[in-house]
């Protein structure tokens, strides 16, 4: 088991060299110029002093260097936790405006990507034994899951916001609130949540489910599965064996799945105008701030990567061939 995690400890940095790389090259890739974005926010009229700022900003963020310069800046750097000055909210640091975003997105993709796991396994579960069930469920989770995150959302806010007026869909609390322990608060950023969470919930919802039945029915029809009923084991317990097995290609699905969760999670982020980490990426990008958008990024791939490595063990716990596997290498 040592080795096992030895090597995925492995896999998992040079994974996040790589990510980290080419998360610091993209910003450079990108059109124009973040200083001359920086001083045009500015509004100055005398070209002397613009030609100045120019300078100071220049070598204050280190753009005057060559390109291999910055990289091995950007490491050490990275390496004692300063993610640099943001461009768009200067003189903030970028980890503190990170760290304000951060409870927004968590508080979306916790929730939405436990619930939907969990709810979507066991419905899936269920839906594969009853006929009538999987005739309604089949249809509806394909479209669940083939319904973009950003169109659902907007048709959430259409038809819950706009139409029936139920729920806000901007923000993250009413903008007449400032961040308390009130129930006023907490009541306001609650609805505030639940259009985003239910957008995300649902499409995840919709795969897991539509997954879990395949797996089911897949798994009632096995080898072992005709030999429990021959031998005249209870029918519950033969679903239980079915549903054990058929849990394990979830759980290899949620680490595959969590990118794309995390980045339907940004979109969705950025209809409702929630500020996390999404909202973050977008302001970045219209105001070329290189360095946010640098940290942002690097804050979606450290948590991508714990999160595969937790699941790398819990399917490590819940399927004893892996444990097997690792006694005989051994």
């Amino acid at each position: 088991m040592r080795r096992y995690f030895g090597r995925k400890l492995l896999v998992y940095g040079l994974t996040f060299f790589v990510a980290v790389t080419v998360n610091w090259m993209i910003p450079r890739f990108m059109p124009g110029d973040p200083v001359q974005s920086m001083l045009s926010r500015a509004n100055v009229a005398q070209p002397a002093a613009v030609e100045a700022m120019r300078v100071h900003y220049t070598a204050m963020f280190g753009f005057d260097l060559p390109l291999w310069r910055q990289y091995l800046n950007f490491w050490g750097s990275l390496l004692r936790g300063d993610l640099g000055i943001s461009i768009w909210l200067f003189p903030t640091p970028v980890t503190d405006v990170i760290v304000r975003a951060v409870p927004y997105t968590l508080g979306l993709l916790i929730p939405s990507i436990l619930l939907s796991w969990v709810a979507g396994n066991r419905f899936g579960a269920f839906a594969a034994r009853r006929k009538w069930l999987d005739n309604t469920v089949l249809p509806l989770g394909y479209v669940l899951t083939a319904t973009p995150y950003m169109w659902l959302a907007i048709l959430l806010a259409w038809a819950l916001g706009i139409i029936a007026g139920i729920f806000p869909v901007a923000g993250a609390y009413g903008f007449d609130l400032q961040p308390s322990w009130s129930w006023e608060f907490v009541g306001s950023l609650a609805q505030h949540w639940f259009l985003p969470f239910a957008s995300l919930f649902l499409v995840a919802f919709g795969g897991w489910a539509i997954g879990m039945r395949n797996m089911i029915i897949y798994e009632l029809e096995a080898d072992y599965v005709n030999y429990l009923r021959a031998l005249g084991a209870p029918t519950r317990l033969v679903r239980r064996y079915a549903f054990r097995n058929a849990i394990l290609p979830q759980v290899t699905g949620l680490a595959l799945q969590l990118g794309v969760l995390v980045a339907g999670a940004l979109v969705t982020e950025i209809v409702f105008s929630y500020p996390g980490l999404g909202h973050l990426i977008l302001q970045a990008i219209q105001n070329q701030d290189f360095f946010l958008l640098q940290g942002t990024f690097l804050f979606i791939v450290i948590g991508v990567l714990i999160a595969n490595f937790v699941i790398d063990i819990a399917y490590v716990l819940v399927d004893p061939r892996t444990r097997t596997g690792m006694g005989e290498a051994a």
